[in-house]
């Protein structure tokens, strides 16, 4: 597949230009890979998070009066370092400490926790909460949940952006932190793994006309490959692998996310969710609110993710305005 680009390595600055260009209420860092909402209220917890680009909307995409009051980038799937978070708690800390969203990766963890530790011992207050909402497991370790960050995050991102616009503390944040990261599941499928920039990254392929089941947003494998038959087949896996999780009875509310891994259609968006709602509503489940869009790619995957979380008291906060642009 042809990647319309210039040079590889000026990909990314041509994006945050172009993001800036089309966002005024964002600014970029001069120092740092940050981009930061202009107009944040220093009277407010500052929400800061981030990871490797190649996920775009995420996060940049998430800052905003509401959500994130910043976002930081790495290279192509590849955390921020530990320097570049440090300077950026520092940058948004205005005396309230900051709270920081951080997808369960390895390498993201390095990097954040190492920040996090060193601004503490430097006087900031940080409090953050591990996004890990991946319920698919290991191919090779049946029973081991990866628990990966994927597209749960972003409700994290407005759940947790709001509570802080309503002045929500430290303490408060993480406290629903802890119980909202728990709730969110998510679990998807591909046709097609990621290819743009593929001379960088050791990514396995999907033979044509198949499926990988829990493939993750890096390219990596999912637990089972299976020949394609029907979008029907794609819906009921998917909603199978999530009812066991969640255990849900008839009458039991759910927010959807379905979230477009990078360039499935629109028409086959539509297809899916079809079957999908149908299936649901089959099983006595009507969602309270369905978001369907590209919320978290993985570069040109071909491919949809399906998050659900109960509804609670979340629908307020999903539903209040926000100025961040991919929400």
């Amino acid at each position: 597949m042809t990647s319309i680009q210039n040079q590889t390595d000026q990909a990314i600055p041509a994006y945050i230009e172009t993001t800036l260009a089309l966002h005024p209420h964002l600014a970029k860092h001069p120092k740092l890979p940050l981009i930061y909402l202009k107009a944040h209220d220093p009277k407010l917890i500052p929400i800061l998070s981030g990871g490797g680009s190649g996920h775009e909307p995420a996060h940049m995409g998430y800052v905003g009066e509401g959500m994130l009051t910043g976002a930081l980038y790495g290279q192509l799937f590849t955390p921020p370092k530990k320097a570049e978070i440090l300077k950026a708690i520092r940058f948004l800390d205005q005396g309230q400490g900051v709270f920081l969203i951080i997808k369960n990766f390895p390498a993201d963890l390095l990097e954040f926790r190492s920040a996090i530790q060193e601004a503490r011992q430097a006087g900031h207050q940080i409090s953050y909460i591990l996004s890990h909402d991946d319920i698919s497991i290991e191919n090779k370790q049946k029973y081991h949940i990866r628990g990966r960050g994927l597209a749960g995050t972003i409700l994290l991102h407005k759940i947790l952006g709001q509570a802080a616009q309503a002045g929500a503390n430290l303490q408060e944040l993480e406290s629903l932190g802890l119980t909202l990261s728990s709730q969110i599941a998510t679990i998807g499928f591909a046709s097609k793994t990621s290819t743009l920039f593929e001379k960088t990254r050791n990514i396995f392929t999907i033979p044509k006309n198949h499926i990988s089941y829990g493939i993750g947003i890096h390219g990596e494998e999912g637990y089972r490959l299976e020949a394609f038959e029907s979008s029907e087949q794609l819906a009921n896996e998917i909603l199978n692998k999530l009812r066991l999780h969640f255990h849900w009875k008839t009458g039991d509310s759910y927010i959807l996310l379905i979230n477009n891994l990078g360039t499935t259609s629109e028409l086959e968006m539509g297809v899916f969710t079809h079957d999908l709602l149908q299936l649901l509503d089959i099983q006595g489940i009507r969602p309270s609110l369905i978001k369907s869009g590209r919320f978290m790619s993985s570069l040109d995957m071909a491919g949809i993710s399906v998050t659900l979380c109960p509804t609670n008291d979340y629908l307020d906060a999903l539903l209040a305005p926000t100025t961040a642009f991919a929400w």
